[in-house]
């Protein structure tokens, strides 16, 4: 006897949105976003590369061992790039138009290959397009954190966002 598939889950999740329209994302709205990720050597390593970084802090351990921090950091840029990534699920998934820019961008503390990043944000502006009824400008505050629950980054990103579709 076959197994019929369960038509039911199956349409759930094909009709499961992701992002969030300009109307879902009040001033003060935080979210926790679900998806964490550990960051490894070769993230490290390919990142670097990928982006004609050669700092030797990035990609040698030897000259790394000799700093204050005692071996290779993980780029910041990588860092911020995973920060911001790991909140498109939730918040602009399918719903931005473009990336408007960052604001400041702090990185208090170091990143090392092996840990894990998890990322929380909070819109801290939001106002209707004057050029654009079918969107919104949205300030969104990103922070990242490490396994230890330190504060390893800080950015500000303005995006102009979709308003919700008339029904």
């Amino acid at each position: 006897m076959t197994a019929k598939p369960c038509t039911a889950s199956v349409d759930r999740m094909t009709q499961r949105r992701f992002g969030s329209w300009f109307e879902d994302l009040p001033v003060g709205a935080v979210t926790h976003h679900a998806i964490k990720r550990t960051l490894t050597e070769s993230d490290n390593v390919q990142f670097s590369t990928m982006t004609m970084n050669p700092q030797p802090l990035h990609l040698d351990a030897e000259f790394a061992a000799k700093t204050e921090f005692g071996q290779p950091l993980v780029n910041s840029l990588l860092t911020l790039s995973t920060v911001v990534g790991l909140s498109v699920p939730e918040l602009t998934l399918g719903t931005t138009v473009a990336n408007l820019g960052f604001g400041s961008i702090e990185f208090p503390a170091p990143v090392f290959a092996g840990d894990t990043i998890r990322a929380v944000t909070e819109v801290t502006k939001a106002r209707e397009s004057k050029s654009r009824p079918d969107a919104g400008i949205v300030e969104f505050r990103h922070d990242g954190f490490n396994q230890r629950g330190e504060l390893v980054c800080r950015a500000f990103r303005s995006a102009l966002m979709l308003r919700r579709p008339a029904e």
